[in-house]
């Protein structure tokens, strides 16, 4: 099998392999988000005030987070956040975590509960504790970088812990869910379960509204956001202006890009942009290595002629993928078996906790 081939099939079982495992937790298909709609609009916590105390065990944080190299090192410090159904070895340890241990550069991992499938309040603490560690081991201002959930969630820990956004000086998210996604309709509120993340990540969730309320981006932080027009996880995925994972608000340097507007053939999707594709990954090292979020006419289209990006072993891909395209031997399994991360399969989403709303706790 050719190289191109083989990216096309790995492309292919990676895609697969995220929609089976969104199924797992209720189902996926394309349409309209089947979450009700409010007939009330609450009053959100205004954007300075204070967060609260974590209620993740002290000794549950710490052994959430793993890092890696010279806290003193001269490039910046990097936070690797998972995606929805994967620990950071699945998702990182193939490709940006050997990347950054070849350019000497300190970087952390976090793993969340449940393979990310829990809460993502949750997860919101755990990223409050892993930002809070880095600047104090570091002394500088980090960056965070996620895929898909991983791209969105650490915009909670900067929402709602305003102490946070001092220690970080850019948020990178690779096809991020920062206003959910139309895909999933097979939560139902009273009539099917799912597990409490994927609840969230529907349009319109209560936690997609309270995350984005008063404003997406802060003051000093740079957000670049890394897209393709053929995620088929993450919907809508056109303009920036309409696409689900582009910022619009608040006082933060913003660049949305699609994978596209650098190479306009691209066609690696939601899974691949997150794990091989060279072409973010161009755009994640500039977004390092200069002030500022990402600048697409910076990189040039060198990565539009390579298949994988640096430091991923073309003859070794589809050995890191085996944890995800195992999931495909689970399709014809009973729902109660397939949920073999633990997580609770609930039929609501998470009530919003009270530090979310202006009236406090």
């Amino acid at each position: 099998m050719t190289l191109r081939r083989r990216a096309a099939a790995s492309a292919l079982a990676l895609s697969l392999s995220l929609t089976l495992a969104l199924a797992v937790s209720g189902a996926l298909t394309v349409g309209t988000s089947a979450t009700a709609a409010t007939s009330t609009t609450p009053s959100y916590a205004h954007l300075g005030k204070a967060g609260p105390r974590l209620r993740v065990p002290a000794a549950d944080l710490r052994a959430s987070l793993e890092c890696h190299g010279n806290p003193a090192a001269k490039r910046q410090p990097v936070l690797l956040n998972p995606a929805t159904s994967v620990t950071p070895e699945q998702n990182y340890s193939w490709s940006y975590e050997p990347a950054f241990t070849a350019q000497h550069r300190y970087w952390c991992a976090v793993t969340m509960p449940f393979h990310t499938y829990g809460d993502i309040q949750v997860a919101g603490e755990h990223l409050v504790h892993a930002i809070r560690t880095m600047h104090r081991r570091t002394g500088r201002r980090i960056a965070v970088l996620g895929h898909s959930q991983g791209g969105m969630s650490m915009r909670w820990a900067l929402r709602f812990w305003p102490d946070t956004r001092a220690m970080v000086d850019d948020v990178i998210g690779m096809a991020p869910s920062n206003h959910g996604t139309t895909a999933i309709t097979g939560c139902i509120k009273g009539l099917t379960t799912c597990t409490p993340a994927v609840w969230q990540q529907q349009k319109d969730s209560r936690f997609m509204k309270a995350l984005n309320s008063r404003a997406e981006t802060f003051r000093g932080i740079s957000y670049t956001v890394i897209y393709t027009h053929t995620d088929e996880v993450v919907t809508p995925n056109g303009s920036a202006a309409t696409s689900s994972s582009a910022l619009r608000t608040g006082r933060g340097r913003i660049t949305n890009v699609a994978t596209q507007d650098v190479c306009p053939t691209d066609v690696y999707e939601h899974l691949t942009v997150g794990t091989i594709d060279p072409t973010t990954y161009a755009l994640v090292m500039d977004a390092l290595t200069h002030r500022g979020p990402a600048d697409p006419a910076r990189i040039g289209t060198s990565s539009c002629g390579q298949l994988y990006m640096p430091y991923v072993d073309p003859t070794s891909v589809d050995t890191y993928l085996q944890p995800l395209q195992a999931l495909l031997g689970l399709a014809s399994t009973p729902l109660p078996l397939v949920n073999l991360t633990g997580a609770p399969m609930v039929r609501a989403e998470p009530k919003l906790r009270c530090y979310v709303y202006a009236g406090g706790c």
